[in-house]
């Protein structure tokens, strides 16, 4: 930002000058490849020929993100010993793991005063991830994404294969050497509530090999614009609507058009997104039909844990409508002409307006009963 933004006459946003620290950054000047950019494909093809970006989204929810998981990492440093932030780097990628925490017998190799306060039972790779209410549920129910996995999977098969990168303020983790991964960790913070979930994998160096053969996929690529799109583009996939590669990714059309449309070239394309959409729409249909099955068989389940999921219910009280001979009667005790057609809209602005209370009499019958299920 060039200028800073006024804000009801009590000087610059406090989000400007958020917005000029993150931009100087080193992660946010850095050039070279780093698991984080492993996200998208396209992206990173787009990074490592360096396109400059295109667009400057609103960075506000990261740059609050960011700045809890800093600060929560600063905690654990402190009052744990957790080495946090320490930089790694190979011939694929560098960038920073959040969290190391060492086993009894990787600290023993370190000076006493390096040594965490209590070390964990298996060498642990740890990630920190801060998530919205709005994607709480998500995280509970399936874990880190195929891009979180990958990301963390990268950083471990570098500490496995090279360990810490040898430079200065961490020469003596460097002399470790490559290190015995046992097991990755993801530690999801709702950025709202402050709630923790934890999810915990054993290291698989199979895995951390498929992660190191898609960075190395995309290095390969001679175009960016030759690498698949690995999201379904703005308006649908959150990733793409905050990418400063948007504009070049996604050719704008005209204003209100999708940016999808510019996929559709020619009566092959249209036959084949066809295809597509019917198809959507039988597993849609077919989804639908499972869910009501399921529905009527769960009608009379109590509340409670079952398994993976939680059964809550809401609804299932009396239903109430307005009681239009009640009303006559309160406007003639009021003195409140009636209409001479019973207007019920009419006469409960009346009551309203003369502050009596809107009679309502029960129906007989309930009202729906809605069902909630969420992870447990």
């Amino acid at each position: 930002m060039s200028a800073a933004t006024i804000t009801d006459g009590a000087g610059p946003s406090i989000w400007d000058a958020a917005h000029e620290v993150d931009a100087r950054r080193p992660r946010s000047r850095q050039t070279q490849l780093g698991a984080s950019d492993t996200v998208c494909g396209r992206r990173a093809a787009y990074l490592l020929h360096g396109v400059p970006p295109t667009d400057h989204p609103d960075k506000r929810a990261a740059i609050l993100g960011t700045l809890i998981h800093n600060g929560l990492l600063e905690s654990a440093r402190t009052e744990y010993g957790w080495l946090v932030e320490r930089s790694v780097r190979d011939d694929l990628i560098r960038g920073h793991v959040d969290v190391v925490q060492l086993d009894a017998a990787t600290a023993a190799r370190l000076p006493a005063r390096h040594r965490p306060t209590v070390p964990a039972d298996v060498l642990t790779v740890e990630d920190v991830k801060t998530k919205s209410t709005h994607l709480w549920n998500h995280v509970l129910r399936y874990g880190a994404t195929a891009a979180e996995l990958r990301q963390v999977h990268l950083y471990a098969a570098v500490l496995h294969e090279v360990g810490f990168q040898d430079i200065p303020g961490q020469r003596y983790l460097a002399r470790l050497g490559p290190l015995d991964i046992g097991r990755i960790r993801f530690r999801f913070i709702n950025r709202d509530s402050g709630a923790e979930h934890i999810q915990e994998i054993e290291f698989d160096p199979q895995r951390a090999a498929e992660a190191q053969w898609w960075v190395e996929r995309v290095r390969e690529i001679r175009d960016p614009e030759d690498m698949p799109r690995d999201f379904n583009g703005p308006g649908l996939d959150i990733i793409c609507d905050y990418c400063p590669f948007r504009s070049r990714c996604w050719p704008g059309t005209a204003p209100g058009i999708p940016e999808q449309t510019a996929l559709i070239r020619n009566d092959a394309d249209r036959e084949q997104a066809l295809i597509e959409y019917v198809k959507g729409h039988e597993l849609a249909s077919q989804g639908d039909r499972i869910k009501k099955f399921a529905r009527k068989k769960l009608d009379q389940a109590p509340p409670g844990i079952y398994g993976p999921n939680k059964l809550s219910w809401r609804g299932g009280n009396d239903e109430e409508k307005d009681d239009v001979e009640a009303m006559v009667d309160l406007h003639e005790i009021a003195g409140i002409p009636v209409p001479m057609r019973p207007d019920v809209d009419r006469m409960v602005k009346n009551l309203k307006a003369a502050g009596l209370p809107v009679p309502r009499r029960k129906t007989g019958k309930k009202t729906p009963a809605v069902i909630n299920i969420a992870p447990a």
